[in-house]
């Protein structure tokens, strides 16, 4: 089993009982897996109110690549899924080094709107003035 199961399966059981949580598995005629996605609806104060829909770890099997299945499954979160669930905006993150995944969300209509920031938590980090978080 490799090392880092525990930590993985952890991770989808939480992603799995929080109810604003969804994972998304496409399958082929075999129910051979090809990509997955997980959706999270956050509420929120900005924009009105406006509820989001954040798309994370899309992830396409390598050798389905190019073959419209990312997409497709794209085209479902914004024209199905979000609409269905009454959400005003779909957005997503991606690592700035990920040209061609820019290339794809863009074609796809999304914005490079925002700059986003990430601050790695440590277990038992110090804060600057000292505290313990």
């Amino acid at each position: 089993m490799n090392s880092d199961a525990p930590a993985y399966l952890s991770a989808l059981t939480a992603i799995i009982e929080d109810l604003s949580n969804e994972i998304i598995v496409v399958v082929d005629d075999e129910d051979e897996l090809l990509a997955t996605m997980q959706l999270t609806r956050i509420p929120g104060m900005a924009r009105r109110g406006a509820t989001r829909l954040l798309v994370e770890a899309v992830r396409v099997r390598s050798d389905s690549r190019s073959t419209g299945v990312g997409s497709a499954m794209m085209y479902w979160v914004t024209g199905t899924a979000a609409p269905m669930i009454e959400d005003d905006l779909v957005q997503l993150t991606s690592d700035e080094a990920r040209h061609d995944a820019h290339r794809f969300y863009e074609r796809l209509g999304f914005v490079g709107s925002h700059r986003g920031f990430k601050y790695k938590v440590g277990r038992g980090r110090v804060h600057t003035n000292g505290a313990h978080l």
